[in-house]
């Protein structure tokens, strides 16, 4: 009876994720027993509550309208599954970080994050991810979207930051989050940074 109650507890929570959240039984642990997780999570995946992506990774299948047929969860979400389940800090590069802050509609066959964990590429129905170590000032001591908006111009270079690519990436931060990029972000390249202070520039005005 008491596995029965733990079981329906992990249930809900899994109901209580977002969509298209990719998940380990990691995320749960907080829950029961890890034995009572991964069999919960072995017995929902049997009974089509959930559905195995790869080995140690669901999510909640999530069903297309326009596509008629189900849906794998992002690469991003996969990977930070991952990245949560062994404690890395990863962040998206190249045409990965591009696609994230819809600066690029290219859908990349190997999608790539840097990581302070260790160097390995895990191969899915909807390609690769690739981690790549790298023990770097701007992967641990920024936060996810300043890495991420530092990655993503970095893969443009100098020449290719233009007004377009300031309002679209704008576009996609919170205002906190830009103040946090002004502050975070003065440790990076130094063109990278006033690129930076282009995209938060209203903040940056309110906080002068």
């Amino acid at each position: 009876m008491k596995n029965q109650g733990l079981s329906e507890s992990i249930l809900m929570a899994i109901k209580a994720l977002p969509e298209d959240f990719a998940f380990t039984s990691k995320d749960l642990s907080d829950l029961a027993d890890p034995t009572v997780v991964r069999q919960t999570l072995v017995r929902l995946n049997k009974d089509g509550v959930i559905r195995r992506v790869l080995r140690g990774v669901y999510d909640v299948p999530r069903y297309s309208t326009f596509l008629k047929e189900f849906v794998p969860p992002s690469p991003s979400s996969i990977a930070q599954a991952i990245a949560r389940a062994h404690r890395w800090t990863i962040v998206p590069t190249g045409v990965s970080a591009l696609n994230l802050l819809g600066l690029s509609t290219q859908v990349p066959a190997k999608w790539i994050f840097l990581s302070d964990g260790p160097s390995k590429t895990i191969s899915w129905e909807g390609g690769e991810i690739q981690f790549l170590h790298r023990t770097n000032k701007e992967i641990t001591a920024l936060s996810p979207m300043t890495a991420l908006v530092v990655q993503a111009l970095k893969a443009l270079e100098q020449s290719r930051i233009n007004e377009k690519v300031i309002r679209t990436v704008a576009g996609q931060m919170t205002p906190d989050q830009k103040k946090a990029a002004l502050v975070e972000a003065k440790i990076v390249t130094s063109w990278v940074y006033q690129a930076i202070k282009k995209i938060c520039r209203e903040e940056r005005d309110t906080i002068a």
